[in-house]
């Protein structure tokens, strides 16, 4: 089995926003990323300080929403040039990192 490097990307929105179906399209059927996983948060804070939660009292609609994504480093520098325009800088976090590669 083959080792391939990878690259790891985590995008940190909240469903208010509006973006992830956006995204989600962009990364699966224009990009064909080869996995994604979209973390829907309880709990989480910004930048801004502004608290994003949920209670059982309040089904709030604007939860804290991760996206994370892994693939080639050259396929992901493309996306993450169309991320930039997207979103606010501090939102994206990316690392190298590796997989078990079975081609």
């Amino acid at each position: 089995m083959a080792i391939a490097d990878v690259i790891m990307v985590r995008v940190y929105l909240t469903e208010a926003e509006g973006r992830l179906d956006t995204l989600l399209a962009k990364l699966h059927d224009e990009e064909k990323v080869r996995g994604v996983t979209v973390y829907r948060g309880i709990s989480g804070f910004g930048k801004s300080g502004k608290m994003h939660s949920s209670s059982l009292l309040d089904l709030s609609m604007d939860l804290p929403v991760v996206i994370e994504f892994f693939d080639e480093p050259a396929k992901v520098a493309r996306i993450l040039e169309h991320l930039d325009a997207m979103l606010e800088p501090g939102h994206v976090v990316s690392w190298e990192a590796q997989v078990n590669d079975a081609s």
